[in-house]
């Protein structure tokens, strides 16, 4: 018997808003590429996000090695994003050290 050699796709697919999703869990790849990049080994990857793969998990840290350049401009992408709604809602909210102070003075004096 001879072994079929066959390409396959990695498993990510794009959700709606855009962000890339493991296998058919929620679980995004930035979390899996920076737990990776933090030591992570794919079973610990998996304990942390059980709803993804072990097959998945390796699969996506072979494309992310494999396609380095592309994921982490992804990931760039992604990060600024993230800081562009912070800074929305910080803006929307204002300074809310003032409201900690009384909500911590209402705590104790209560």
């Amino acid at each position: 018997m001879g072994i079929v050699l066959q390409s396959e796709a990695p498993p990510l697919h794009e959700d709606a808003s855009g962000a890339l999703r493991v296998g058919s869990s929620r679980v995004l790849v930035e979390l899996v590429i920076r737990a990776f990049q933090d030591g992570a080994t794919p079973e610990a990857i998996v304990q942390r996000y059980p709803t993804a793969t072990l097959a998945d998990i390796y699969a996506v840290i072979a494309y992310y090695l494999r396609h380095r350049q592309e994921l982490d401009a992804y990931l760039a992408a992604r990060e600024q994003r993230a800081q562009d709604v912070r800074q929305r809602i910080e803006r929307h909210q204002g300074d809310l050290a003032d409201l900690r102070r009384r909500i911590l003075a209402r705590q104790r004096s209560g």
